[in-house]
Formats: structure tokens, sequence, C-alpha cells
């Protein structure tokens, strides 16, 4: 960062006074959904930033390591909330944290008093973060211990119980002993009144850590260079100074480690008693293995992530170049957000080619993905986020792509921009005028290079997108399960109609959060007996709880529809006060006293449980809620009397994944079940009560049915289904009466068709039915190619076996009458029922599909879309801006016979789809022409959920620039990063020499063993914790390169914290052929319980880096 040259003249002490005021905090303006005055400050112990509302009360926090960025000014988007003028915070008083692990970054914007206190934050931020990063593991798993511990217990009172304690281990990926088991300890590590201290909670720890010491077994055997002794307890010595050395120098390969002093140091940096810390230091058994599991121990050699700057002198062509496509894009390349962050995000990761997609906006150009649903981005924005973020992770060169689809007006301001912005980063001359090939990384250090048309090479010209089709956009369509339309993004190609999932507006629904009590444990609906069943419940629940003062719940109130009553526990008695109710603007409130209002009664609720209640004669914070006595009793989707086949024929009506209900099992009254479809199958799942809570599987954990249920509304429960569709008995009714839905939108008729296996019956013309998730999958492997939405395609309709309706119709809403224009397909296979608010938009709909259901097997095409119109006129005239022709000096496209290599010439670049780049008999052509050129590849169109593609064989062939969905974390972008991690990870690796050499022969290269690789998985420590259950994982190790090989552990049940696979007892052996294109692929899943696998983490190492020994 900028500031790294400050830290660094700073002395020691300036640096102590600095870190000492981020710990004692201040109050600073915090901009969230409003601008609030919070308590900002750094918490050294477990090392977060927290901000704070009360001295008691956290209102978030941040890991100090999670931190990406610490940007000044006011340059996010939490300040656009902002500009009203209200807000007096001057642009050098406010700064932004970006932190987070995902591709899209969390931000915690602030506005410090002065000019002074904000650059404090921005040196003293930078600074923990650099020593965070730096700080050894003993340091790191201290911090994380206390983190945990203050998780539990907020009064920081460095203290844990033995109630807390086993609440805190399932949240630590650690099923919880038994209370036996769980005293023992207490009593092992020396805790008096049933409390541990910090001190006490670290040997805790270590005995938990300890417990699976089978690990140890590896060092007690005779190839070891030194024989473990007394390893019964964790604290025993086994490991004395000249023993670790030989195991550093002969079972590590550490060569380093002739330096005995070296090796000192590194053992007293593990050893955590200070008198311990001696010349002649010994590691305890616990210490010895915490070694093995630290970061300091990593299979990865350091050497090669280090720049090598003798390598940094060829031609371009020479190298891979870390590329992106649609950088813009933060999630899919249909409906997702643009964002500058992405960029940002990918060129601080290192990326050296961006793409800008520009087209024609107001007065201005625009960026986004042209006839989608993704939001518009400022051109001129992107381009200024660029010029100040290109050059912090690299010096080396970038490359701008610029799929150009504005007017020649637009075109001369792009130029303009990117002039006035750059300035001199931007290339417009060639670096030498006589050269016969393409600079090197070095020359164009500092450098910012366009890939545009230029006028004076033949060619090119702009091609037309043939991943859209006829008529694309959002489409309304019937869902006979929720009696509702819902909004779909649909696309008509050809003769078909391609619908997605639907998707939920992004306007706030005020009604829905006006009615988020409804959900809380704590209340309680219409009680029958309301006061008086209120006055049961609550002493019942402080009887059992300890009865503290503010123990509440809610309901709704006897007299007054509108109003609720909170009713709670003061002073050894239940009392009760009104919530009432008000309208203003149209818009309901809340509130206990009239000079306070809320917008919902759930933040009421929460007000009053963080601020106490006020009123004449007492003072009081709302505390534990009562839950509702078996509240899944009044929720329609539960059934008490339903059996296993009952329950399946339900489930087989309703034809929908997601579509559940929850039944108590056949003579067992503590046990439930639960029935959902997911992928067109019936599945059941057994929920136990144990005690108070209901149990999932064996270790997910839920305070009731409902709360279950609400939970896997929101995240899924099987693969990526989520609970969507309750089967309650009027939906049964509804399928068993008729199992052909109307439509009110259109007139019933009456033809014969086929439909679900029955031949030549009657049926309503207008029925809708979804195509199941199976039948799609059947025919997904020839309709992928052709697919305009790929993998987010629902369902298809063929139209053109379809007979076309168009009608009108009115919905009588609240405010009068609102028409609806629909359009209506039916056939014998297919039938769908869409509609538009706008009669324009149905009647382009109706014409697109009657032209494709009447005549498209004659090779007629309409075209309605007006964007697309524009389109066809630019590729025709094919005008590029003499102002933004003379910005390109290297990347200039060629698109005419580009699969053609007689001729080339070494400033082009050629940009191929990934499924069309040459053929194998053209290899040792493209070879050639990447020696001396540049390439650039792209995902197909039907990546619409953004998927990747496999890098490795175009960089086999010598392809420079492949480019990926950055925002998706799956194995190829892994992949990515592993190759970009060498070299500094400025974004540039030099091919390795053979394949820069004209005799190269890559498929003779690719049939010489260079070495083997020996492997076994033994044991892990402090994995991912998968939403609320405890995870039962299981490693993959996956060579990638020219072959794909694999190996499997075995599960290990309801462990995540400290796992040991004892299975298979000998090493697996993978043979390399190409050292400098091969990859080791470490990959965590966990077995859910329905035995399918579900990701936790992922570590993806190039193998020429890989270091020897118990890593």
């Amino acid at each position: 960062m900028a500031r790294s040259g400050q830290q660094g003249e700073m002395t020691e002490y300036k640096k102590i006074l600095i870190k000492r005021d981020l710990e004692m905090g201040v109050v600073m303006t915090v901009f969230r959904q409003k601008a609030e005055r919070l308590t900002v400050q750094v918490i050294m112990e477990t090392r977060q930033v927290a901000w704070t509302r009360t001295a008691d009360k956290t209102d978030g926090v941040l890991d100090l390591s999670e931190i990406r960025e610490v940007r000044p000014g006011r340059n996010s988007k939490d300040f656009e909330r902002f500009k009203d003028g209200k807000d007096k915070h001057d642009e050098n008083t406010c700064f932004t944290i970006f932190y987070g692990s995902q591709f899209v970054l969390s931000t915690l914007s602030l506005g410090a008093d002065s000019v002074d206190e904000a650059q404090k934050w921005l040196i003293g931020l930078e600074l923990l973060r650099e020593e965070t990063l730096a700080a050894p593991t003993p340091v790191l798993i201290e911090s994380w211990l206390r983190k945990q511990m203050y998780s539990v217990n907020q009064t920081k009172t460095n203290s844990i119980s033995l109630k807390e304690l086993k609440a805190l281990l399932p949240s630590l990926n650690y099923k919880a002993p038994s209370s036996r088991t769980l005293k023992d300890k207490f009593l092992e590590v020396g805790a008096k009144k049933e409390r541990l201290d910090f001190e006490q909670f670290h040997k805790f720890y270590n005995l938990v850590m300890f417990e699976q010491n089978e690990i140890l077994d590896e060092f007690k055997k005779e190839t070891c260079a030194f024989i473990l002794g007394n390893t019964d307890k964790p604290e025993a010595s086994a490991v004395l100074l000249h023993d670790f050395q030989r195991f550093l120098i002969y079972n590590q390969k550490d060569l380093w480690a002739t330096d005995l002093n070296q090796v000192r140091e590194l053992m007293t940096t593990f050893i955590d008693d200070t008198m311990r810390k001696t010349n002649d230091p010994e590691f305890t058994v616990s210490e010895f293995l915490g070694y093995l599991f630290s970061k300091e121990n990593s299979v990865w050699d350091e050497k090669f992530s280090e720049i090598s700057n003798l390598d940094m002198n060829y031609p371009l062509s020479h190298y891979w170049i870390s590329s992106s496509h649609n950088t813009y894009l933060t999630g899919d390349q249909l409906r997702s957000e643009s964002s500058t962050e992405a960029y940002v995000r990918c060129l601080r990761l290192g990326c050296r080619c961006v793409e800008l997609d520009c087209w024609e906006g107001p007065g201005e150009p625009i960026i986004y993905h042209g006839w989608t649903r993704t939001t518009k981005i400022k051109f001129e924005d992107v381009v200024k986020a660029i010029n100040e973020h290109a050059f912090v992770t690299s010096e080396f060169p970038v490359i701008l792509s610029i799929e150009e689809h504005c007017p020649l007006e637009q075109q001369r301001q792009m130029a303009r921009i990117f002039r006035d912005v750059f300035g001199d980063k931007l290339l417009t001359e060639p670096v030498e005028q006589m050269a016969e090939q393409l600079p090197s990384p070095t020359q164009l250090k500092g450098k910012i290079i366009l890939k545009h048309k230029k006028l004076s090479v033949e060619g090119g010209g702009i091609t037309k997108d043939f991943r859209k089709g006829q008529k694309q956009g959002d489409l309304e369509i019937w869902d006979p399960v929720d009696r509702r339309w819902n909004k779909h993004y649909c696309v008509i190609s050809d003769d078909k109609l391609y619908y997605a999932e639907e998707y939920e507006e992004e306007e706030e629904d005020l009604r829905k959060y006006q009615e988020l009590h409804s959900s809380e444990p704590w209340f309680h609906g219409q009680m029958k007996e309301g006061r008086l069943m209120a006055e049961r419940l609550i002493p019942g629940y402080c009887a059992t709880t300890g009865g503290r003062d503010g123990t509440f719940l809610v309901r709704q109130s006897q007299t007054i529809a509108t109003d609720l009553t909170l009713s709670f526990w003061r002073g050894g008695r239940v009392q009760h006060c009104r919530i009432r109710s008000g309208s203003e603007g149209g818009h309901a409130y809340f509130f206990l006293t009239p000079n306070l209002h809320f917008p919902s009664v759930y933040s009421l609720i929460q007000h009053y449980r963080e601020m106490p209640l006020r009123c004449q004669d007492f003072e009081l914070r709302l505390t534990d809620a009562v839950p509702k006595p078996n509240p899944h009793l009044q929720e329609k989707w539960f059934y008490s009397n339903l059996s296993r086949g009952q329950a399946e024929d339900y489930l087989l009506r309703i034809p929908r994944d997601g579509a559940f209900l929850i039944r108590q099992r056949e003579g067992e009254q503590d046990s439930y079940a639960i029935t959902f479809r997911g992928d067109g199958k019936v599945k059941h799942c057994r929920i136990q009560k144990e005690g108070d809570m209901y149990l999932l599987g064996t270790t997910t954990e839920f305070e009731s049915l409902v709360e279950l249920v609400e939970y896997f509304r929101k995240k899924p429960l099987y693969r990526k289904i989520k609970l969507r569709y309750p089967v309650t008995p009027e939906l049964v009714d509804r399928f068993s009466t008729v199992r052909l839905t109307l439509s009110t939108c259109c007139r019933l008729r009456r033809r014969k068709g086929d439909c679900g296996g029955k031949m030549q019956l009657f049926f309503p013309a207008n029925y809708v039915e979804e195509l199941s998730t199976n039948s799609l999958a059947d025919g997904k492997a020839q309709d992928t190619e052709d697919n305009p939405l790929g993998e987010l395609c629902k369902g298809v309709v063929d139209i053109s076996k379809c007979n076309i309706q168009n009608c009108e119709y009115t919905i009588r809403t609240s405010i009068g009458g609102c028409r609806r224009w629909s359009t209506c397909c039916n056939s014998r296979s297919d039938y769908i029922s869409v509609q538009s608010d706008r009669r324009s938009h149905s009647s382009l709909w109706f014409r697109c599909c009657s032209v494709s259901a009447a005549v498209q097997t004659r090779g007629f095409c309409l075209s309605v879309q007006p964007q697309m119109r524009q389109q066809e006129e630019v590729e025709k005239k094919a005008e590029v801006a003499m102002e933004m022709s003379d910005l390109v000096v290297y990347c200039q496209p060629r698109s005419k016979e580009k699969d053609r290599f007689e001729s080339y010439n070494y400033k082009e670049i050629r940009s191929f789809v990934e499924n069309k780049i040459p053929g194998k008999s053209r290899t040792k052509d493209f070879l050639q022409y990447n020696r001396k050129a540049l390439s650039r590849i792209y995902p197909k169109g039907q990546r619409v959920e953004s998927s990747n593609y496999d890098p490795y064989p175009l960089w086999a062939v010598g392809c420079h620039m492949v480019a990926l969905n950055f925002q998706t974390a799956d194995k190829y972008t892994q992949l990515n990063s592993a190759l970009f991690s060498l070299n500094g990870c400025t974004g540039y690796v030099l091919q390795p020499e053979p394949m820069r050499s004209d005799s190269y022969d890559p498929y003779q290269e690719k049939r010489k063993v260079k070495y083997n690789i020996r492997v076994k998985v033994i044991a892990a420590r402090h994995l991912p914790k998968p939403g609320r259950s405890i995870a039962s994982p299981f490693v993959e190790i996956e060579l990638c390169g020219h072959t794909e090989e694999k190996f499997k552990t075995i599960v290990y049940r309801d462990n995540g914290l400290n796992p040991v696979w004892k299975t298979p007892a000998e090493p697996v052996e993978f043979t390399v052929y190409e050292p400098e294109l091969t990859f080791l692929r470490f990959v965590v899943n966990e077995e859910d319980m329905f035995s399918d696998p579900n990701f936790l983490a992922q570590a993806t190492f190039p193998v020429k880096g890989l270091r020897s020994g118990g890593k």
C-alpha cells in the first residue's frame, strides 16, 4: 500500500503509540443503512476490529487477517446513501475497510472526527494487518482461543464455565463428550468451581487436540530420524534440540536446518513456557504436534513465490498471463451486479488482463453484459478504479480487453477518458519502432495496454453475438403450486422458449419486513386465554431457567386486532404492556411510548433487548424469550398422524423440488421425519427430539421444528434445494381433485392430448406444467451447446409444436384495476402461461412465439429487440473512432481466418471461444503462432452461471490469456490461482524453455515420466464448519494436469476440529509428466446426512514447489 513507506520510516515507539490508541478506541460515524455514532476499537487479544453501541454490547467484529484493503476517502457504496448533504464528514476524514474471503468483499465505512484521526487509523490498521499475517502460529492460536472464549462470555472476564464450554464445543466443530468426561478434563487442567481461566482453557484445548495422538505413531518407526520417547501426556518432554534438527534435515529435507541457531529460534517460537526458552530447548509432545500443523511447516516452498526478475525479460508471447472474463460481474452472466469493485478485486489478486464490455449509455459510455439484466456502471468509474489499483499487487503491464458496442461519438469519449485518467501509464507508441517481437514485461512495467480494433488492420470488425436469441427478457410464468406468477428470465432461440429459475424482486417487501416477528420464538400469536396463558407460561419458564427479570413473550391483543401485548417477568410476577400501532403516510408503525416509533414489531423488541424500557416505576431490558410450546402444532406442514407411505403419496402429487412436510413418526413420541422432494425423488430424514432440542442427522440442532423449517428455507437442505413449498392439506386436496390446474387468465377450452403417460385424453388448453429436472437432464447433453441459459436453465418449451394464444385480462387490486396481457402456449407435451404488465412487451413476445411456431422450419427469424437492431447496424458499418484506433499498439484483434497460421504479425491477438480453438491437427502451428503473437481464450456463451472451463489444455498449447470468471471459486479458478502464485503473484509466469523452442513436441513430452509423488493423508485441524452441523470430513487428493489421478480417504464422523485418518496404511503414488503444468490439489469435503459430499476447503499447489516430509 502507499502508506507502507510511512510505516517504514516510523520508530517503534511511534508504532506502539498508534496501536495503543487503536486499542483504546474512538467514537466514529459508521456508515451502514444509516449513519450511526459508534465506538470503534481494535481488540488486540483476539486481533479483531470491533464496533460497539454500549460497553457490554458488540455490534460487530472483523478479523484483522481478513482485511484486504483500507481505502482512504469516501470510496465505497456505503457513502453513496449519504450524498444529500446532511453528513458533514470531509473526504479526508473518511475511510473504508474491505474485508472477507469471498470474491465480493464486505465493507466497514467510517468517518473520523479529524484528518489526523483518520490517518492514524489508516496507518495503524495496515500495520496491524501486516503484523497479523506475519505472526507465528502459536500467537494466532492464542488469539483464536480468546475469540472462542469471548464468543460465549461477552463480559470478557477471561473465564468460561462448564455449561458455556459444552455449548462452545459444537461451534468448534467438535462433538461434546459426556458431562462426566468433560468434568474429568476440567479437573485434569486444575479447574476451580467449575470455571476455567484462560490458561486452563488453553490446557483443555491441548488435551482435546492430543486425544488424536495416533499421528505420533509415524515418528515411532525405525525409518524416522529420531525415536519419540514418552507420548502418554501432552506435556511430556519428547523432542530435544538435536533430535529436532535431525528430523528437519533428514525427514523434512530442510537444508537450512544445518544452522543450529535457526533451529533453536524456531523451537523457541513454539515453546509456551518462558522458563523453557533456553539455549537447549525441548519440545513437549503437544508443542511438536503444534509445529507439524503450523504454517511454518507448510507443504509449499516459499522460494517459488518470489519474483524472478531474470525471467521477466522475454517477449510477452512467452508468458502465461492471468486473465479475467467479463471482469465487471460479481455473479452470473444474466442478472448479477456489475461493480467497479470486481475490477479492484481481480487486479489485487494479480490479474493482468481485464475485460470491459462498453455500450452506449445516456450521454456517456457504460459497462454491463449486453441484453441481460446485469446492472450498469459508468465506463469512467471503471477506468478510474483500474488506474488506482492496477499496480498495487504487480508492477507489470495490464491489458484492457475492450468489447466495443459504442457509437463513434462515445468511442471518442472513451479515448478522451483513457488519456485523461491514465496519462503516461497508457501505452500509445511502440517500445521499439524497429522491433520484430513483442516487448518484455520489464520493458512494459507500469504500462496499460489496450486490446481494441485498429483501423489499419485488415479483417476485424464487430461480430454478431450468437449467445443471444431472437428475444430475451423478463416474463412472469404461472406456478400452479404457489398459485402465483413468478418472474423468470426467458429467451426464445430457434424454436424453443428457455426459462431460468424464478427470482425475487430486489425491492424491499414492506409487508414482509413488518411481519418479521411472526417467525420469532417469542411471538405466540393469538393465544387462547391470552393474559391467563401468559401468566402460566412465563413463571413456568422462569422456574426452569432461573427467572431473570425481562424474560418475555409477545402475543396478539385480545381487544384490538392491530395491536399486540408484551408480557414480561419483573420482581417475581408477570406484567403486561400494550404495543400500540399507528399509520403515517401509508406506512404502519409500532410503539410502547408515544415518543419512540418503530417500523416493525421485530425492530421494537430488538431495541428493548439492547436498550432499557424506562417507565415511571422501573427500568428494564428484555432478556430471555419464552418460546411458544410446540409451535409446529399450529403449522399446516406438520402432520401428527401420517404414515411414511402416505407422506410419499402426498409428495408425489406435488411436481416441485422443495415441496416438504414434517410428520410424527409412527409409535415414537419424540421422533419426527421431514419428507421432501429433491431431484424429482421423495426423500425422508429423521428428526429426533433430545431434551429441549430437535436433532437433524447426528449433530444439527434446532430449538423447534419451526426454526428448522425457517433455517432450510434460506439454506439448502439437500444439494442446492431449499424448503420451498409446504405440503398443506389444502394443497394435497387441490392436486388430488384435479392434477391439471387452470390458469385464470384464459378461458377454459378442452383438447385431446397426451400428458403424464395418459394418451389422447381431454385436458384444459392452458394447463401449465413445469418440465421436471429429470427430463431436463436427459436432454442436457445434446442441448447444452445450443441452450442460451446453460446450467441456469430450469425448463424448455418447444414452441414449434404449440398453439399460441394472446389475451388481455384485469387484476383487481386495492387501488383499482391493473390490466395484464398474457400469452399461452400449449401442445401435446408442453404447456406454459406467461404474462407481462405492458401490452407492448406481451405483443412482442407473442409475435416472436408465433413466428417461431409457424415458420421457424422455413428458416425465417424475427428480431424484435431494439438493442439487437442497433448492434446489427454497428456490425455492418464496422466503425471504429480514429481516436480509439490511435491508442492501440500491440493487441490488435484479428477475427478473419484466425485459425489459419500461414501469416501473422507479432502485434496481433487472436481470441477463441473455449470450444472453438484450432484442432489437434493444427496444434503445432498454433504453438508456433503463440511463440510470436498473443492469443486469448474466453468461456462459451452457455456458461451463464459463470462456471469455468479447464484451462490446462489451453495452457499446454501456449495460450497466453486464458480468461476465467474470477467471481466463481471453482476447481479451475483454483488451478489458475495456483499457477499464478508462482513468480510473486505478478500475473506473469514464464512458459518452460522447451515450450518456447521450435522443436517442442507436446505429445512426446507428455510420454516422459519426470518423477513420482507419494502422499499420505494423516490428520487435519480446524476445518471450516458446515452450517449448524459438525463436519464429517474426508479428503480427496487430485493430480491435475496431463493425467487426472484421484484418491479419497474414508469419512471421519462428527469431528472437524482434529480428525485423524488411520487408513490406508501406505501412501498413494502419483506420476508427474509435466512438472511446469501439473498441480496437486487437496479438497476437504464433508459427508452430509444424505451421504452427499459438501465442499469445506481446498488447497492447490504447483508440484514443482512442493516440499518433502510431514507437512
